[in-house]
């Protein structure tokens, strides 16, 4: 073979590794749009980039919480790119096809015999996906916290801090608000509680005290970091989170604001023992409130104010009866007391002056269904006139919408959620300004 056919050979393998490489670059891309079926919405992303051996890929989906999920079985083949995506409960099979010269997916989610299509479009510009994220550690009470900060492209100025919820729940639970108003220009933190992810200690052994303190000691030391001044900064918490919110707002009667979501109107024994009651009260019927009594008593001695004669007394006298099967009883040698369930966010309502937004979800099975009347009562003794309440119609205590849907197979946030935060946030900021 001549100098010649060898220098022609490796010119044309050259341009067809170039052209491919320029190919796989224009496949690579920030794809997004709205997956509709029926009733059903939600702005889903595929990420996908490619690496010197594989194509890797991601789903994104805030209002599922669901933030660079990576897929599995991915198959590129021409211009189709098939892959899986796997929950504890189903197998979502996307079948996509690039078009409009690759700035566009086409593609199907098959899901339980169900096949959707949509068309999700490249996004030329990337300011939404730009925000910046922080890992950072801190210290609160001897032990080390870690969260995340995430800057926003274009602050605003102003700052929200997530507030740690109950059990073991770490960061990721607000990850997707945390991210959500970041986009909106808000610099935002969420940490892990003491006990869960990074961070060290303990939170079962821990009074709601000294959890509050862990959370008055991450806000101070955020406004530090990011030389935002705690009169521009606010509190957002759900559930047991949002019953620390009136507690850290009077102690830290700098902050602007509070977010409280699916906060119980009592203390928190009384709201477990709620959710309680309506897990079993079609099964019990009438039977219902002699299980509750018991139940009860159950919860107090947990939270230290029944003894232990007291509950296997009260316990014996019921054992033969129908129901007695569906009381929850522990070992109650294992038995940790925890005096958090006897805390109520009631009583630091009644102090709170700063802007509160109050939201519970009508279809909310855990906390008092009168929630939000007891603690609108709490903010007018202390003569708060700024506090909103908003209740959201099928939310959950979750705030996910668990109304009729056209696509059971994602579980996703209320469509009126993260938007009545937004819009009362940008009266907040009208009246700060």
């Amino acid at each position: 073979m001549n100098k010649y056919y060898v220098m022609l050979i490796a010119a044309s393998f050259l341009a067809c590794s170039s052209q491919s490489k320029k190919s796989s670059v224009e496949k690579e891309g920030i794809f997004s749009g709205v997956f509709t079926q029926g009733n059903f919405t939600d702005n889903i992303t595929i990420t996908i980039k490619k690496d010197s051996a594989n194509w890797n890929v991601s789903f994104t989906s805030l209002e599922q919480n669901a933030f660079e999920i990576p897929v599995r079985n991915v198959e590129v083949i021409g211009d189709s790119i098939n892959f899986i995506l796997q929950s504890d409960r189903y197998t979502y099979g996307f079948k996509n096809k690039w078009t409009a010269n690759s700035n566009q997916l086409t593609g199907s989610l098959e899901v339980d015999s169900l096949i959707t299509a949509y068309t999700l479009k490249k996004e030329t510009s990337k300011e939404e996906h730009t925000i910046k994220s922080q890992e950072i550690t801190f210290e609160s009470n001897g032990i080390q916290i870690g969260g995340t900060i995430w800057n926003a492209t274009q602050s605003n100025k102003k700052g929200i801090v997530f507030i740690t919820s109950s059990g073991q729940a770490d960061r990721s639970g607000s990850r997707a608000e945390a991210i959500y108003f970041a986009n909106k220009g808000y610099t935002t933190f969420h940490y892990d509680k003491r006990g869960t992810g990074t961070s060290e200690g303990n939170w079962q052994s821990a009074t709601i005290e000294e959890l509050c303190s862990d959370d008055i000691n991450a806000i101070t030391y955020f406004s530090q970091q990011t030389d935002i001044p705690l009169s521009n900064l606010g509190i957002k918490g759900s559930s047991q989170g949002g019953a620390k919110i009136p507690y850290i707002l009077n102690n830290l009667e700098q902050l602007n604001f509070g977010i409280v979501v699916s906060c119980p109107g009592s203390t928190l024994l009384e709201s477990d023992l709620n959710y309680w009651k309506n897990r079993n009260a079609d099964i019990l019927g009438p039977d219902i409130e002699q299980a509750v009594d018991l139940q009860r008593k159950v919860f107090k001695h947990i939270a230290g104010t029944l003894s232990r004669a007291e509950l296997e007394k009260a316990v014996g006298s019921k054992k033969s009866e129908p129901w007695f099967s569906n009381v929850w009883v522990p070992n109650l040698d294992e038995v940790q007391i925890d005096k958090k369930i006897r805390y109520s966010p009631v009583p630091h309502f009644e102090k709170t002056k700063q802007a509160v937004l109050l939201i519970q979800g009508t279809s909310d099975n855990i906390i008092p269904a009168d929630s939000h009347k007891i603690i609108s009562n709490a903010l007018k003794v202390a003569q708060n006139s700024k506090a909103i309440v908003v209740l959201l119609e099928d939310a959950s205590h979750s705030m996910h919408n668990v109304g009729v849907n056209d696509f059971p197979y994602w579980s996703k946030m209320h469509d009126d959620y993260l938007t009545t935060m937004e819009d009362w946030l940008d009266t907040i900021i009208d009246q700060t300004n």
